[in-house]
């Protein structure tokens, strides 16, 4: 609907009043046309304007009116991708792009998970995992980085999230690494052009964004057979990566395959190593066989995990996403007896709450420490107190406050 509304207005040059790009649409289809327009308000596309006569309109923005109609009609300047190659010996197709982006891609996962694969991932892939806040340093010396919080619910995404998510991280710290970072944006949505399958070529591309686009290779956003192969394919990620495709899967082994039992048993259809590494992160892996993993959920195996920063209504919310078809037929998918005791697991280390303050004690009189008490509790910031031994805490915020009222009551008396 948005790409209908631009098309009509991209020769127009002057405002549309609103009424009428209303009227392009059926009325059945309101709610469509309203996000529709808070969409292409969102992305600047167009802008509200006020027609002669008061009436409202719209108008779309010149830079990008101007750079569409070029892209349109043929203008600008060619990419340098699209220069003359000769016919690759080792051609690849889109079914063996899948599978090396699918690769590439698993082995940040493995990684993350403690699964680690043979060919392993690049210090500089660990740094980025370490800056989003995926994975944190242990403080022992010589320690692997774990997995946090945010990076298990970075797990629990779809392929095309992760990737985003991942390469937003990345373009953080470009400029960090020396590069362009418009340079390396402008390729990147270039991409996002170009066709599955297809091979294109690096003539023209200065240093910065050759190693650019090794980073992406390293990721599984590009096929390069050698590092200084002058030619590269896009895989699926990368030509997805601009275009908000969700549903579009490198495999089809993503169907749910997790059935959980009340005697907390978990069984797992799969043969993935990464799916296998997923449940070890809460599971206590008892039997692996083909297609079957059997694991068991324990209380110390559930209390590993939340040390490690996961939280039971993540784990929770996994196994609902990777339920088997057959698990999904019940209601509840999960037994509540196992939500509830993953819960119960986890306010076990919730039993103490810990706050910061300051100790006031020492003090010469009852009615001294009453006076000081009670100044501190109309302020909220009393934390706790007793009075038989004159010692009471405040917070660190209301440290300063208190601080200076005993000070001058001090000086008045």
């Amino acid at each position: 609907m948005g790409r209908h509304y631009i098309m009509r207005l991209l020769f127009v040059e002057q405002a549309v009043p609103q009424a009428v790009v209303s009227s392009w649409n059926d009325q059945k289809y309101v709610k469509e046309h309203l996000e529709c327009l808070d969409s292409l308000s969102a992305l600047h596309l167009w802008s509200e304007t006020s027609l002669p006569g008061g009436l409202p309109g719209w108008t779309l923005s010149p830079t990008f009116r101007a750079n569409l109609r070029i892209a349109l009609l043929g203008g600008g300047q060619p990419w340098s991708v699209y220069s003359a190659l000769e016919k690759d010996k080792h051609v690849r197709d889109a079914n063996f792009l899948d599978q090396y982006a699918l690769e590439r891609w698993e082995c940040v996962l493995h990684f993350m998970v403690g699964c680690h694969s043979k060919e392993g991932i690049s210090a500089d892939a660990v740094r980025i995992l370490l800056h989003a806040g995926l994975m944190k340093m242990e403080e022992a010396e010589g320690s692997s980085p774990l997995i946090t919080t945010e990076g298990f619910q970075f797990l629990l995404m779809d392929t095309a999230s992760q990737v985003w998510y991942f390469v937003l991280q990345y373009l953080g710290t470009i400029q960090s690494r020396g590069l362009d970072l418009v340079e390396c944006l402008t390729f990147l949505f270039q991409l996002s052009f170009l066709t599955l399958g297809r091979d294109y070529s690096t003539e023209g591309m200065s240093e910065s964004l050759l190693l650019f686009l090794q980073h992406l290779r390293e990721f599984g956003l590009v096929y390069q057979r050698k590092r200084r192969s002058g030619r590269f394919y896009p895989t699926r990620l990368a030509i997805n990566l601009a275009s908000g495709l969700k549903n579009a899967r490198l495999n089809t082994a993503d169907a749910g395959y997790i059935v959980v039992e009340t005697n907390y048993r978990v069984y797992a259809y799969t043969c993935s190593q990464l799916q296998v590494a997923l449940l070890a992160l809460f599971c206590e892996m008892m039997y692996r066989f083909p297609n079957l993993v059997v694991g068991v959920i324990t209380r110390e195996s559930v209390r590993q995990a939340l040390r490690s920063g996961i939280t039971a209504q993540q784990i929770i919310n996994f196994l609902h996403m990777h339920a088997h078809p057959i698990a999904r037929r019940k209601d509840p998918v999960v037994p509540p007896t196992i939500l509830d005791q993953l819960r119960l697991w986890e306010l076990e280390r919730d039993r103490f709450t810990f706050t910061g303050g300051v100790l006031y004690s020492q003090f010469i009189s009852q009615s001294d420490f009453q006076m000081l008490r009670n100044y501190a509790s109309d302020l909220g910031v009393l934390i706790w107190d007793n009075p038989s031994k004159r010692v009471m805490v405040v917070s660190r915020n209301g440290h300063d406050d208190v601080k200076r009222f005993w000070k001058r009551h001090r000086q008045d008396h």
